[in-house]
């Protein structure tokens, strides 16, 4: 057995109620005693973490690791070793690889190689739809079976309103929560950039936060119709805050997210043109982050997720309308958020360590640890 001592280090551990200096036994990778003053005997190796916070490995409840199938992006092992640069432990993959992950037989084959391949543990989102094309429910119960932790098209809008009802009522018998990419596909049309003063003065294509609002506002419709438990992910509008927060105060069976780079850019930093922040959905004003943030305050939003999602360099490198959305996210996320708001005094590093850790994230990874 292989066991480490880790000494003097100041634990920070939200969900366990621990913000001090502890010692932490790992025997075979596993955390065994947490005290203070643990004897050092038959440790194999001690580390010194006088002067360093200790957490929780931080968890990601949506990634995009572009293995198989898109392996110059990133692959699997590059892709988790970035995950564990940022400090990220357990993060949730979704199922837009190609092929897309609809059928069982692809997620066995996503296990076995998360198995031999990743650095850090690996959840797997199945798609809701055929080849997310939202024309027929993948295999979804086949897929719960074979151990997927939720269902999402995300990246997509899944704009059949039947479709979307059935497949919450497939997921609720499995236990499983529906992730919904919510922006109407109608009203975004080929939009590029949040739709205001800033994407009429550059002469680019909005997409309007009300896209985001009409498509939550379904989800949360046929969530409260089926009983099942929706997932809204990266929100990114304060009316998509305001309608979460009234649906939770009527006991529908709602969850959100918000990525750090909605709670920290704003529109205008496309100014310059530059493909590196084109995402979806699109950076907003401050308005709408002032909402973000009372919103992950008050619990309407419940974890932070990075949505990281990396292309190849000469993808971005282009006209800022035929660039793909997205950027990488594991590695800069903590540090973003530190920066931000822990070193303005907004939130103690106590706050920022609880949102990366010990929120609703655990729900959906952690029958890991259950959104």
């Amino acid at each position: 057995m292989a066991q480490w001592l880790i000494q003097n280090g100041h634990l920070i551990d939200p969900a366990n109620g621990l913000d001090d200096v502890m010692d932490i036994r790992v025997v075979d990778g596993k955390v065994v005693n947490v005290a203070k003053s643990l004897k050092a005997e038959d440790a194999d190796e001690i580390v010194d973490a006088n002067g360093l916070i200790v957490s929780p490995g931080f968890i990601d409840i949506h990634c995009h690791l572009r293995e198989p199938g898109q392996e110059a992006k990133e692959d699997l092992f590059t892709g988790t070793a970035s995950a564990a640069a940022g400090g990220f432990t357990t993060i949730l993959t979704m199922a837009n690889t190609r092929p897309v992950i609809d059928q069982a037989i692809i997620v066995a084959g996503m296990k076995h190689k998360i198995q031999t391949d990743s650095v850090v543990r690996v959840e797997i989102t199945g798609a809701v739809t055929k080849g997310l094309e939202g024309k027929e429910l993948a295999e979804i119960g086949d897929m719960a079976q074979a151990g997927i932790r939720a269902i999402s098209d995300d990246g997509n809008y899944v704009s059949d309103g039947r479709l979307m009802r059935a497949a919450l009522e497939y997921a609720s018998m499995f236990d499983i929560p529906v992730i919904s990419h919510s922006e109407d596909c109608c009203l975004v049309a080929d939009g590029v950039m949040h739709e205001g003063c800033v994407s009429a003065k550059l002469g680019l294509r909005g997409r309007p936060a009300e896209a985001e609002n009409i498509a939550v506002a379904r989800e949360l419709m046929l969530a409260e119709m089926t009983g099942a438990h929706i997932h809204i992910a990266h929100v990114s509008s304060k009316g998509a805050v305001e309608l979460i927060r009234a649906a939770k105060a009527k006991g529908i069976k709602v969850t959100a997210e918000v990525t750090p780079h909605h709670l920290c850019l704003v529109d205008k930093t496309i100014e310059s043109f530059d493909s590196a922040f084109k995402v979806n959905p699109p950076l907003r004003t401050n308005e709408h982050i002032v909402a973000l943030l009372e919103g992950l305050k008050d619990g309407t939003l419940d974890a932070i997720a990075t949505d990281h999602a990396p292309h190849a360099y000469e993808e971005k490198d282009c006209e800022f309308n035929e660039a793909p959305c997205g950027f990488a996210g594991f590695e800069t996320a903590f540090s973003v958020l530190h920066s931000r708001f822990v070193q303005s005094g907004e939130w103690s590093l106590q706050e920022l360590i609880q949102k990366m850790t010990a929120g609703r994230q655990q729900h959906l990874t952690g029958r890991i640890a259950g959104i």
